[in-house]
């Protein structure tokens, strides 16, 4: 059988966030094509153009944790980069979820780190500032407490709570298998109209008024 960080991939971001999961705001997205991740969260909250916080979770989240990192109102600046993701590989941290902006994307892409963000920036940050690391943390619109799960992918991210993980799955699957079933049923000729059981009349036929 799967595992959960397995199965939650196959679901994806998209039908997680349609199944109970609270889906990220649209801002937050994959910096490298490709990226992917699912496992628990470990939060952080940095002082806004700083990322010390940052640092010291890159030395204390357990292995297998994807860092879900709150930086307020100052989006604009390289929080993250090549030095971090190198460190954050060596222990193990499967990814990166940050409410603001990274740099050294390329390095980023070739080292196979998962990385989602708001963009790309090249000022850096200071090291020096309060934050906290571990606890919760609000990232893209939605509070995240450490161990909640974390699915990315090209849709976006989507954060799925522990308490919920069950229900969310078995809710997600059964989205997925009547997909499923409703591609079979096009592929064989029906519409979209029929199979949704929408309603046509409150679109005109595109005659001149």
């Amino acid at each position: 059988m799967p595992d959960l960080a397995d199965q939650l991939l196959a679901l994806g971001a998209a039908t997680l966030g349609e199944s109970g999961g609270r889906p990220m705001a649209s801002r937050i997205g994959a910096v490298w094509s490709g990226a992917r991740l699912a496992a628990p969260a470990f939060a952080v909250r940095c002082t806004p153009g700083d990322n010390l916080a940052v640092h010291v979770a890159a030395a204390r989240a357990p292995a297998g944790s994807v860092l879900a990192v709150e930086v307020g109102i100052e989006r604009e600046r390289g929080y993250w980069g090549e030095v971090l993701a190198t460190a954050a590989q060596a222990r193990g941290i499967a990814g990166l979820v940050i409410d603001g902006c990274v740099r050294d994307v390329a390095a980023l892409e070739e080292q196979g780190f998962s990385v989602f963000s708001t963009g790309v920036a090249l000022p850096g940050a200071t090291k020096e500032l309060p934050g906290a690391a571990g606890g919760t943390a609000e990232v893209g619109d939605v509070r995240v407490q450490t161990g909640d799960w974390l699915v990315g992918d090209a849709d976006g991210v989507t954060v799925v709570a522990t308490t919920e993980l069950d229900d969310v799955l078995a809710a997600g699957t059964d989205r997925a298998e009547r997909e499923q079933a409703l591609f079979a049923a096009i592929r064989d000729g029906k519409t979209t109209v029929e199979l949704l059981d929408l309603d046509p009349t409150a679109i005109d036929e595109g005659e001149d008024q």
